[in-house]
């Protein structure tokens, strides 16, 4: 299966959310690194994009590399500092599945709390051609979540990479496009 990784934020200009002394640019992109190391070694191709803020650029590029799907990463922020845990967006039912199995993998990996597979409209999730998930690793702003974005990155990833082997053994290549 070919995989594209899009880490969110650009690091030289847009941190993305603060808190906790950690800088989401930061732990995505570590967390990607890993994703693309575990990717690679279970026999996947994998695209790293080079993060950017230019959401028409992602999806131009995944667009561009044939990828069968498209794993965009961040961590969350609120204001409320007691909000917690991993949530998994796709776009309509387009990655629907494999939100399923990505978020359940996170979950039960780091024991984060579980918000849910969530439907949205968001920029790089309806302009990708591809199905596409937005995981939500964790909340940077929750001091107990933080700790585990500082210091369990590795973990984050390999959870992601059993939650896409998950999906793809559960369903033929083609199911991804289905609802």
């Amino acid at each position: 299966m070919k995989i594209f990784i899009n880490p969110g934020h650009d690091l030289t200009c847009d941190p993305g959310a603060c808190g906790h002394g950690l800088k989401e640019a930061n732990v995505v992109s570590e967390v990607a690194r890993h994703l693309e190391n575990y990717l690679a070694a279970l026999g996947h191709d994998v695209v790293m994009n080079v993060q950017d803020d230019d959401l028409a650029y992602v999806c131009a590029a995944a667009n561009a590399s044939a990828c069968d799907i498209f794993i965009s990463i961040h961590c969350n922020a609120a204001l409320n500092i007691w909000a917690n845990g991993t949530e998994t967006f796709a776009c309509s039912n387009k990655g629907q599945k494999l939100a399923a199995c990505v978020q359940r993998s996170i979950v039960d990996a780091l024991d984060t709390a579980d918000r849910g597979v969530k439907y949205a409209n968001f920029y790089v999730l309806k302009h990708t051609s591809m199905p596409a998930i937005l995981v939500e690793l964790a909340f940077i702003t929750s001091e107990e979540d933080a700790q585990l974005l500082a210091t369990r990155q590795e973990e984050f990833a390999r959870a992601i990479a059993r939650g896409i082997e998950m999906a793809a053994k559960k369903l033929s290549a083609g199911s991804f496009y289905s609802s």
